[in-house]
């Protein structure tokens, strides 16, 4: 399982298995799946900027029953509006106790209400010196598809995000802490994952 599979099933969880009802906050690099969840439920979705105080913030003003970003980082109603990790693997269990299935299955459950997301990340080293140019290529970068889907928008919510036909992304961000170009990608098929992954290189001119 993904960290995004887990974020997926553990708001699945708390509106198909235990009932509740709530806002979900997001980060921006993390998966759309929680927002196909929020329109079968009828539960709005927030984005926010990368960093859990973003989330938190968003989770206080909107007393939102869940909160997730990519980095496995999950927050809930009624407790700190925090990542906890002890309660996150507390619900896992309860998930799988009520259930009474497997991990699998359950993605399985989730994936049959919102269709196959595949995921991946890779995170390039730069040097000082040509983080500037990096940069510069990928503001100025223009494709018209990736991985044979059609690019629909471009923003810069945060980082450089390629928004394509039917919810599918990729985002190329900049690390405010290390020097770190990192790519992530949102995608129907493994396939289409790994040729987002070579887009997103191909873009910036950089490679692993």
């Amino acid at each position: 399982m993904t960290q995004l599979q887990t974020f997926a099933l553990l708001t699945y969880h708390l509106l198909e298995v235990r009932g509740e009802r709530g806002t979900i906050v997001r980060s921006s690099n993390t998966t759309r799946m929680v927002d196909r969840l929020g329109e079968i439920y009828d539960c709005p979705v927030i984005e926010t900027p990368v960093g859990f105080k973003h989330l938190s913030a968003k989770m206080t003003e909107n007393d939102a029953l869940i909160a997730g970003e990519e980095s496995s980082g999950f927050g809930f109603r009624g407790h700190v509006p925090e990542r906890d990790g002890v309660l996150s693997g507390l619900y896992m269990l309860d998930c799988l106790t009520q259930t009474k299935q497997s991990p699998s299955e359950l993605i399985a459950a989730v994936q049959e209400l919102v269709g196959t997301h595949e995921y991946a990340r890779v995170d390039i080293t730069l040097r000082h010196e040509e983080r500037d140019e990096v940069r510069q290529r990928v503001a100025d970068a223009d494709p018209s598809e990736i991985a044979g889907l059609k690019v629909l928008s471009r923003d810069e919510f945060d980082g450089f995000r390629f928004n394509l036909e039917d919810g599918w992304w990729l985002l190329l961000r900049f690390s405010g802490t290390e020097p770190l170009l990192r790519i992530y990608a949102e995608m129907p098929s493994v396939e289409q994952v790994r040729e987002a992954m070579e887009a997103g290189q191909t873009l910036a001119g950089v490679s692993l």
